[in-house]
């Protein structure tokens, strides 16, 4: 099952750069980064790290 951790993967990384670039994209509340951005930027690099752990495990299980 390699569908799950790519998911994990690219929706962590969206998350974290439409997190950090919401002011540029005319969703952001106040210039500067805030407290949702922070917390969105935080979730998606742990989605990210999540879904590349899985998709490691995958390949390693898949090499032996």
């Amino acid at each position: 099952m390699r569908a799950l951790p790519v998911v994990l993967l690219v929706a962590g990384v969206l998350l974290f750069l439409v997190s950090l670039s919401a002011d540029a994209l005319g969703f952001g509340p106040s210039p500067g980064i805030g407290l949702k951005q922070l917390a969105g930027a935080v979730v998606g690099v742990v989605l990210a790290a999540v879904g590349m752990v899985q998709l490691r495990k995958a390949k390693s299980a898949a090499t032996k």
